[in-house]
């Protein structure tokens, strides 16, 4: 693991498309973001902002994120998200989060995620199926 840059900021733009929509993805059934999709964007806007500091064969993995989901976004407009690292105690890396459509916020998100080793953290998972 290199040294992680505390306030390092990540920003993603997407558009939301009719695939994202709670009504499509089982989270509701307005036609509007859905909040799992949200949170999806948020955490992978959080990888990508922390990728850049980690080693070969390293990868993150989260564990919490606590959001809020604070405005409707139709299909067809675009959302940025924004990550910042906030802290790091060793492999444990904090993150602001926030998503804003054309015109408003639309959530914000605490979120932490853990440095490991990929290739020894899928073993571990895989040993589960061996029992």
């Amino acid at each position: 693991m290199k040294e992680i840059q505390v306030n390092h900021v990540h920003t993603k733009e997407i558009v939301v498309d009719e695939s994202m929509l709670a009504c499509k993805v089982g989270s509701g059934i307005v036609s509007v973001y859905a909040t799992p999709m949200m949170i999806a964007a948020m955490e992978g806007c959080a990888v990508e902002c922390l990728n850049p500091f980690l080693e070969e064969g390293e990868t993150s993995v989260g564990v919490m994120m606590n959001t809020t989901h604070d405005a409707a976004t139709p299909a067809g407009m675009k959302v940025y998200v924004t990550a910042e690292i906030t802290a790091v105690d060793r492999k444990k890396v904090s993150f602001k989060i926030t998503a804003k459509d054309e015109k408003d916020t639309i959530g914000i998100a605490a979120h932490d995620r853990f440095i490991v080793n990929k290739e020894k953290f899928e073993a571990k998972a895989q040993a589960k199926l061996e029992k």
